[in-house]
């Protein structure tokens, strides 16, 4: 099989050419991807480099869950800089998904809940838990990680939990973590933990409006399942 690099490509076939002529959303993951690397080695192309990190879900299933410089360059091609831009650009990607919910007037719903913390939490690798804070008419004023835990679990007390949202003056609060298996059916600690914060809230007079549990294009509300 023939290899060629970018220059070597006809200008239609090429993902800047590409991009400038008809727009980011026809180009394919490695494609898109190839613009950030930018430049191959000499054995291979950006885009060569791109397709092979793409191949198999490569995108979804290993590059959307790094986190660190390190990991992306241990990738042969990518060195620190690429691996900086690329995470770069997962990062805008993740707060861009997580802003869709906040622009509107208020968090009404699971689903909108769901929404928010989708693109943020359901590549992660271990268990974050996050309170989202609320004003009364259920407007975002912030979001806090309370814990960040191993590959099944975190830990979380109440007092943790609720403290940002006094000190930020909360009318009530939205907690939510993720499960790193994709699975978001709540075991048997999150559905005690719910109860133990549902009872602390009642008696600070901050209501817990729900807990999610993430999983990976999926999840589960507390509320939607009559178990608030």
């Amino acid at each position: 099989m023939t290899l060629y690099t970018i220059k070597e490509l006809s200008p239609e076939d090429r993902p800047r050419e590409k991009l400038y002529e008809l727009g980011a959303e026809v180009l394919s993951n490695s494609e898109l991807l190839a613009i950030l690397i930018r430049t191959g080695t000499r054995e291979r192309s950006a885009l060569r480099i791109a397709e092979e990190m793409t191949r198999d879900n490569g995108l979804y299933k290993e590059i959307a869950k790094c986190r660190r410089v390190q990991e992306l360059s241990k990738i042969k091609g990518i060195g620190r800089v690429k691996a900086a831009t690329i995470l770069a650009a997962l990062e805008l990607g993740r707060r861009v998904a997580c802003a869709s919910a906040v622009e509107s007037e208020h968090i009404s719903s699971p689903g909108e809940g769901a929404q928010y913390l989708m693109g943020r939490l359901r590549n992660e690798t271990h268990e974050r838990f996050l309170v989202l804070l609320l004003n009364t008419k259920n407007r975002l004023i912030k979001m806090e990680q309370i814990s960040e835990g191993s590959l099944t679990c975190s830990v979380v007390h109440p007092r943790e939990v609720f403290a940002p949202a006094v000190l930020s003056h909360a009318a009530s609060i939205l907690v939510a973590h993720n499960h790193p298996s994709g699975d978001p059916r709540p075991s048997e600690e999150d559905q005690n933990l719910t109860r133990v914060l549902v009872e602390t809230g009642n008696i600070m007079g901050i209501p817990v409006l729900d807990h999610l549990v993430i999983g990976d294009g999926r999840y589960y509300s507390f509320k939607e399942h009559g178990k608030l």
